[in-house]
């Protein structure tokens, strides 16, 4: 048996408060919601949680309030197997919080989030400083953009100086160094945050998405020195392109999406995973469209995030059989 990946996340907790609808209220109107929950989430920890479920060995670096959110947020990490020794607490702000609105319509399921950052913002360089002595430990650290820009750059330039692969997920979308650019392995944004950062808008029709745009938008950031680009695109699948490779592969068929919100953290962390237990670029795109196709089934960001063993019986009962085969070490 190989071992388990071990997975860095340096990143937010955000608690959601999710509001669920038939159609978005237009401005300055009222519209009667069908329900409502509250549910830990933010990039960093969903992403975190979901590597762990997939039985990866991972530690989160962030930062909450003392406030009851704080304390709901670092225990559900915890209950998930996530090391949460390097999760602060802070007395001078409240815990990050997201205000996620869901429009369940005939013509499917959208969301809208604002996130109020609270203590995501308050990482700073003294809660990373020890990394330098740690980090060579892992196999991937995991970034995003809902905590100082400064901690992404100091962390991703440590790790790129002992030889561990940095995966950037730019959200929410904000501009990017070229110095924080040359130090990642992986640049994973969605469709709408890879436009932002190149002026590609990947186009899409009925019979799907146009690969050309896709290949282009990896393209002009592989040119900004990116050595690999994930670019994820919802109900269209992802690609993944390299100097020499592209693979493109298209989302699981005939999924009923109920929750999209933690869809593309589902996907970063199973992605990461999947890459440090061996499997090959085609292969991790297929293993987390899976796991991000189980998560859009559930209402909530992190309740939402399958195990290894629900991710191994949906793989099952769609036929991949080479996969699972690929994935025997894992057992």
């Amino acid at each position: 048996m190989k071992r388990q990946a071990k997975i860095l996340v340096v990143g937010s907790l955000v608690m959601d408060l999710i509001v669920r609808t038939e159609r978005f209220p237009n401005a300055g109107e009222t519209v009667l919601g069908i329900d409502y929950q509250t549910a830990p989430g933010g990039k960093g920890a969903n992403q975190a949680v979901q590597a762990a479920r997939l039985g990866a060995d991972v530690t989160m670096i962030g930062r909450i309030g003392t406030d009851d959110f704080g304390k709901r947020l670092k225990n559900a990490c915890r209950e998930a197997g996530v090391n949460t020794d390097q999760i602060e607490e802070d007395a001078e702000v409240s815990s990050a919080i997201g205000n996620v609105q869901i429009e369940t319509s005939p013509e499917g399921t959208q969301n809208r989030i604002v996130v109020v950052s609270g203590a995501n913002m308050r990482i700073c360089p003294e809660q990373v400083e020890n990394l330098k002595d740690t980090i060579s430990e892992y196999d991937l650290v995991i970034l995003q953009l809902e905590i100082p820009m400064e901690i992404n750059e100091i962390v991703a330039a440590c790790a790129e100086k002992q030889g561990v692969p940095v995966m950037l997920n730019p959200a929410p979308s904000a501009p990017v160094s070229d110095e924080l650019l040359s130090h990642l392995t992986y640049f994973a944004p969605n469709e709408h945050e890879a436009a932002d950062y190149t002026g590609v808008h990947i186009r899409k029709d009925a019979d799907g998405v146009n690969q050309e745009d896709a290949e282009l938008a990896a393209k002009k950031l592989l040119d900004k020195g990116v050595k690999n680009v994930l670019i994820t695109m919802g109900d269209a699948g992802a690609i993944i392109a390299g100097k020499d490779f592209s693979v493109y592969e298209p989302c699981v068929p005939d999924v009923k999406a109920v929750d999209p919100t933690a869809a593309g953290d589902s996907f970063i962390g199973a992605f990461g995973t999947a890459v440090c237990r061996g499997l090959d670029p085609g292969q991790a795109l297929v293993f987390a469209n899976h796991v991000a196709a189980l998560t859009v089934s559930k209402m909530g960001a992190m309740p939402s995030l399958p195990d290894l063993k629900a991710v191994l019986d949906y793989l099952q009962k769609m036929g991949k059989k080479d996969l699972l085969k690929c994935m025997e070490c894992w057992l």
